[in-house]
């Protein structure tokens, strides 16, 4: 064997089984994946969606976009250290009427590398694994108590900010209390999503 052929084999040899035992982001976005912006009243966020992660996940997401349903939501439920959740509620507090729930990915998308990490995106359910509609959030910290395990199903992460992470902190510092429905974690001022749209 002539040296540059020793050397292609050698730098094969060590790079293939690195990357065979590091599922990550680059193994989450092999495949299909879509991007939206989320227009807020305090700027703009976009996202990378990976459908071959969490197909029904995000094809649930998709058609609540096509719909309009997210166009004047709030962002109604805001722990500075935990997480940012919109998508189901009105600047009235009114919910908006939703589909049937969307069967639950998370640990199939956990095994594609996708945690609830910093800056990314899960479906908001209640204690009933299979209840997640149009409510998602957004993690502001690493939340590992999210992923999935064998002990519980977790929260289904979909995708990944990709810009405006500094909206998301201005959300994220924003002073809460009650407002509507809810006792505390109300942004005092109105955090409105103005729409969400599908990116070419």
């Amino acid at each position: 064997m002539n040296r540059v052929r020793f050397l292609k084999s050698l730098a094969l040899a060590i790079t293939l089984p690195l990357a065979l035992a590091l599922p990550n982001w680059a193994q989450a976005q092999t495949g299909n994946t879509s991007k939206v912006r989320i227009s807020t009243s305090v700027g703009d966020i976009e996202a990378e969606l990976y459908s071959t992660a969490a197909p029904k996940t995000v094809a649930n997401f998709l058609q609540y976009v096509q719909d309009k349903h997210y166009d004047n939501t709030i962002f109604h439920r805001v722990i500075g250290n935990f997480m940012v959740q919109g998508g189901g509620y009105d600047a009235q507090y009114r919910e908006r009427k939703t589909r049937a729930p969307v069967q639950h990915e998370g640990r199939q998308a956990l095994s594609a590398g996708l945690k609830n990490t910093t800056g990314t995106l899960a479906m908001a359910r209640t204690n009933d694994p299979q209840s997640a509609t149009s409510q998602f959030f957004i993690n502001v910290v690493d939340n590992a108590f999210l992923d999935p395990s064998t002990q519980n199903f977790g929260y289904t992460v979909f995708g990944k900010i990709t810009s405006g992470m500094d909206v998301v902190q201005k959300i994220r510092a924003t002073p809460t209390g009650s407002g509507g429905p809810f006792p505390s974690d109300v942004p005092k001022t109105p955090v409105l999503i103005q729409s969400i749209t599908l990116l070419k």
